[in-house]
């Protein structure tokens, strides 16, 4: 009698289980649609009925190529343990690549350099702007670039099994180095102004409503397909290798994993996203300064995740919709209060919430 009671409770436990899970998938599928009813066709139609500016449309346009950058952070801070600080320097990258191709393609009549340029003596473009003359140029430069340097730097580093605080010590330190170099004028990219001024792209007003309700429709399906392809790849080997080293690398080593190879691909690969996200944010903010790239912005893209839930990419998408809705909000109102918020939101989320905001799994 006792072993039938205890088989009846077990199939209730496990009956019980498969409807929470399913419950939960029921809600996950929810949030899905709901998202993408209001982000995909409930804004762009309210802009187009007036019932918003366009000018709102745009900021979360701006907020969703934060949303891309977040699941790059994720990939690899929440699946593969390894705090980046440097995550905008490639954000960055992708910008400025978008950024050469539209100033080339924004000079006035008759000049062939921008200003800032023959302020500072040159009287023909660079060799290393040449490439961005075509937007086939310009995208694959900005890519290649982003790769090769993220392939580089994790190289060296990953090789000599850096790890913890040392590497975020490390990626903070390129983060401001990045900063620095891009401000000189010196580097021909706009020094401390960026590069802005754009009124063209691709042979489209950029002031336009309807151009801008389209760059912000293909943004939003860009993150869309960041978001499908990086969860293909959470659920594959390769995903479940991350997730192997972030709890226990010494076991991944031991059972004879090249740990190292997985770090430096998926630190590429989060690398390349953040450019993309870069390429995608330009036309609609403006402009691009060295001040997007230095460390106090790293470390946003890192409070995003973290309120969000790490190793959750449906949290990273949330974190980086909902801090940034908030810093709207707040720098309106309160601006001085901001920075404190934040940190709070931060503190009782590590201390209370250790799983994010969302608990979306």
């Amino acid at each position: 009698m006792h072993m039938w009671t205890t088989l009846f409770r077990r199939g209730g436990v496990f009956r019980t289980r498969g409807k929470q899970h399913f419950g939960m998938v029921e809600l996950s599928a929810l949030a899905a649609i709901l998202f993408w009813i209001i982000f995909l066709a409930g804004l762009p139609l309210a802009c187009r009925l007036g019932l918003i500016e366009t000018s709102t449309l745009t900021l979360w346009g701006r907020y969703c190529c934060f949303a891309i950058a977040a699941i790059g952070v994720d990939l690899i801070w929440g699946y593969a343990g390894i705090m980046t600080m440097c995550h905008a320097f490639f954000f960055c990258l992708g910008a400025y690549g978008a950024g050469m191709y539209m100033t080339l393609h924004n000079l006035p009549a008759g000049k062939i350099i921008p200003d800032f340029m023959a302020w500072n003596g040159a009287e023909s473009l660079p060799l290393f702007w040449l490439p961005f003359r075509s937007a086939f140029g310009a995208v694959v430069c900005a890519l290649t670039a982003t790769g090769v340097f993220a392939f580089l730097f994790g190289y060296f580093i990953f090789r000599r099994r850096i790890k913890g605080v040392f590497f975020a010590i490390i990626t903070q330190a390129l983060a401001l180095a990045a900063y620095l170099l891009f401000s000189r004028n010196e580097t021909m990219l706009g020094g401390s102004n960026g590069l802005t001024h754009f009124r063209y792209l691709f042979g489209m007003d950029l002031y336009s409503e309807n151009v801008k309700i389209g760059i912000y429709i293909f943004t939003v399906l860009m993150l869309g397909l960041v978001f499908f392809l990086s969860g293909k790849l959470t659920k594959s080997k390769f995903g479940k290798v991350l997730t192997g080293i972030r709890n226990s690398e010494s076991r991944l080593r031991f059972a004879g994993y090249r740990v190292e190879g997985y770090q430096i691909a998926v630190f590429v690969i989060g690398a390349l996203i953040a450019a993309v996200a870069g390429m995608l944010y330009l036309p609609q903010t403006g402009i691009i300064t060295p001040g997007r790239m230095d460390v106090k912005a790293s470390i946003e893209m890192l409070v995003w995740v973290a309120l969000g839930g790490r190793g959750n990419l449906k949290g990273a998408v949330a974190g980086a919709l909902a801090v940034n809705a908030l810093y709207s909000i707040f720098t309106s109102l309160m601006p001085e209060a901001w920075p404190y918020i934040l940190g709070a939101l931060y503190i009782v989320t590590v201390l209370y919430m250790k799983n994010g905001l969302t608990m979306i799994k």
